[in-house]
């Protein structure tokens, strides 16, 4: 009978929780609709639009007074401000300054491997300008790997066909296009219409079939082991192919790609974005087409599959990227600028709305890949950042127990402040919270523990006292146990606190954290349900709503172990190429608030207890990814983080000496990890700054070479 009341009196509680959080829901709701009226009314009111130009000048007084602030004098601004001069100088070398020297050139071309494949490039043409179709064309033509052939479809009107036809044809007579047996003995390339030894391949379509189906027509003309897709108003750098096929010799490659930047004004040297990629990440890909250009695969990855699908045009390259990298055993990301995208009115490249259906058409690649995958129930939503950036939904699978582990000792007030934050914002109702007491000395403290042994949430948190434990486990009595436990191990005090837990899945947090996504142990338990995701790391922000925590980069920082990427930049930042708006995958994310699943804890045997206080998370999450499992940190599950309150900084005195002493052990334990560098982290980033600024003091040696 008591059960039964205890049963009744908890689901009673749990109504009256989803009640209340209904109608804090609802009350937002409203609020925002009146505040957005307010807003409306306020940008169309004459008088607003007037003062405009003060607003701005304003605006930049306050940005520059908050730079004061982040960097902590006008000493760091300065400082900020030469930074990025530097930087923008060196941008310059990503340009023409890179192209090879008569001497790399020559080396290039005489350069023999083992494999010349012949690497047959795509090239779509719809009523082409001459200025981008002769610029593509050269940038073909001037490569220093010669074992390439060019294959276009012309889909033109009768109103340029004849300029474009006449054109190619005018290059086709070029010296440059004519082929010869490579050094590796591949036969010279005939063209369709007959002409013997040119490189160069062209069909003119009957109809314009769009840029899909002209592509398709592009492959029927190809001869190559590996095809190359290109656009008809890019360039390529002229070593790209140089660089693909010393992949395919010595990394046995069958997907390739490189770094690309966005240019303006027929420029190459006026580039608006850079875009240097991580190597190869699905969740990255499936969020974001990050790999875009310039993609290079073997052909026979297309055997009983299409090149480009109709159905999907606008977004075609997004879909054959996600089918062919799931057929590929080599995909190699080459971390080199060698594409430059053109932006002009009618480019993707310069926006997105030039092509509306590409968004649906993104979605639609996405969703299709998703259940070649086994994933039936999902949603797909565009983010902040950008229309095809998306935020991926996954199915959480029934209702698993989820415990919550927090080590903790003294700061009642901290600790009181995370558990309420649970109870009062979380809407995921299966859980249990198992505070990891060690050592606390203090009143208040206890008196804590004894209100949450009989209060309200008695049912849900759990206190169990490593201290004692270890104490034990040496044989030391009440009255020794300060002496049994001397030295703080916060790997040991995480591993006792899973030892006690009972959920399939384990959230290890922070004391001095509190919830603000009330779905946050959903939006981290759909990875973490995944067979294939080990650690899931949520967003972490200071009090001031700056970011604490947006994902792990090794090698990052002073010490060159490991640092947080995005640290201290504005909360609502979209981040490095929309970075901070979708889930992704990372070397490693923080144990301040961490998601695992109990059998993979288990399996690389929980945390190192090697590692007292730092770097356990980042080590734990290498043993994860040892294991063949990603590590993913998702921006949709949001918490502050009120930083290294319960242990100080490791800053001064015992605390520096203990880290330099651990960053050196997980250097040596990680030394070919750490040589390797971070595959999610682009080398021609800076290591000594976390917001993706360009490595500026080597740019003098970014030529590609």
């Amino acid at each position: 009978m008591s059960e039964e009341l205890d049963y009744k009196a908890a689901y009673e509680r749990e109504k009256l929780k989803t009640a209340d959080l209904a109608g804090r829901i609802a009350e937002l709701e409203d609020k925002n609709q009146e505040l957005e009226f307010k807003l409306n009314r306020i940008k169309n009111n004459p008088i607003w639009k007037a003062s405009t130009p003060a607003r701005n000048a304003m605006h930049w007084v306050i940005r520059q007074r908050d730079r004061i602030r982040n960097q902590g004098s006008l000493r760091g601004v300065i400082a900020k401000i030469k930074y990025k001069q530097i930087e923008k100088k060196a941008m310059t070398h990503y340009g023409t300054e890179s192209f090879p020297s008569e001497e790399t050139r020559k080396e290039q071309e005489a350069a023999v491997f083992e494999k010349m494949p012949l690497i047959s490039i795509l090239v779509p043409l719809y009523n082409t300008p001459e200025k981008f179709l002769r610029d593509m064309i050269e940038s073909v033509l001037d490569q220093t790997y010669k074992n390439w052939q060019l294959c276009l479809a012309d889909g033109s009107d009768n109103e340029h066909v004849g300029l474009v036809q006449g054109i190619v044809e005018e290059y086709m007579a070029d010296p440059r296009a004519k082929a010869a047996a490579s050094a590796a003995g591949t036969a010279a390339v005939t063209d369709q219409a007959g002409s013997n030894g040119c490189k160069i391949k062209y069909q003119k379509l009957f109809k314009n079939e769009g840029i899909a189906g002209n592509t398709n027509h592009c492959l029927e003309l190809a001869d190559g082991e590996y095809i190359g897709l290109f656009d008809h108003d890019d360039i390529l750098h002229p070593e790209v192919l140089y660089w693909y096929v010393k992949a395919i010799n010595e990394q046995n490659a069958d997907y390739i790609y490189c770094d690309e930047t966005t240019f303006k004004n027929d420029d190459i040297n006026k580039m608006i974005t850079m875009h240097f990629k991580p190597d190869y990440a699905i969740d990255n890909l499936r969020a974001n087409n990050y790999i875009c250009h310039f993609s290079v695969f073997k052909r026979s990855l297309l055997d009983g599959t299409e090149l480009f699908r109709p159905k999907f045009d606008g977004s075609q390259d997004h879909d054959m990227i996600l089918r062919l990298t799931d057929r590929a055993e080599h995909i190699v990301h080459v971390p080199k600028l060698l594409y430059y995208w053109r932006s002009h009115a009618a480019s993707v490249a310069s926006d997105i709305s030039a092509k509306p259906y590409a968004i649906e058409a993104a979605k639609g690649a996405v969703a299709d890949h998703l259940r070649r995958h086994g994933y039936d129930h999902f949603k797909i939503t565009s983010t902040r950042a950008f229309e095809t950036i998306f935020k991926i939904t996954y199915e959480v699978k029934g209702t698993p127990k989820v415990s919550i582990v927090i080590p903790n000792c003294e700061h009642a007030e901290d600790l009181k402040r995370c558990i309420d934050s649970i109870y009062e914002k979380s809407v995921y109702d299966n859980y249990e919270i198992i505070v990891v007491e060690n050592n606390s000395k203090g009143s208040e403290i206890r008196g804590y523990y004894e209100e949450l042994k009989n209060g309200g949430l008695k049912d849900i948190v759990k206190v169990v006292d490593y201290t004692a434990w270890k104490a034990e486990q040496n044989g030391a009595d009440s009255s020794q146990q300060g002496a049994a436990t001397e030295g703080f191990n916060y790997s040991a005090v995480v591993n006792y606190g899973v030892k006690n837990s009972t959920g399939d899945y384990v959230i290890l947090l922070n004391n001095d954290t509190q919830v603000i996504t009330v779905n946050w142990i959903e939006e981290l338990l759909m990875y973490a349900q995944r067979e294939d995701v080990g650690a899931v790391g949520a967003k972490l922000y200071f009090p001031d709503r700056k970011i604490q925590h947006a994902g792990v980069v090794l090698g990052l920082g002073a010490h060159r172990t490991a640092g947080h990427s995005h640290y201290g930049q504005a909360g609502m930042n979209l981040g490095y190429m929309g970075r901070l708006c979708y889930a992704q995958d990372v070397s490693a994310v923080t144990g301040a608030c961490l998601m695992v699943s109990r059998a993979k804890y288990d399996e690389v045997g929980g945390f190192d207890e090697g590692f007292a206080v730092s770097l356990n998370d980042v080590d734990f999450c290498l043993r994860l990814r040892e294991k063949g499992y990603l590590n993913v940190f998702t921006p949709f599950a949001e918490l502050y983080h009120y930083e290294s309150l319960s242990r100080g900084l490791d800053l001064e005195g015992k605390n520096a000496a203990r880290y330099d002493k651990e960053s050196e052990h997980f250097r040596t334990k990680w030394k070919e990890v750490l040589e390797k560098g971070d595959p999610y982290y682009n080398p021609n980033f800076s290591l000594d700054r976390s917001d993706y600024s360009l490595n500026v003091e080597g740019y003098s040696s970014l030529r590609v070479q």
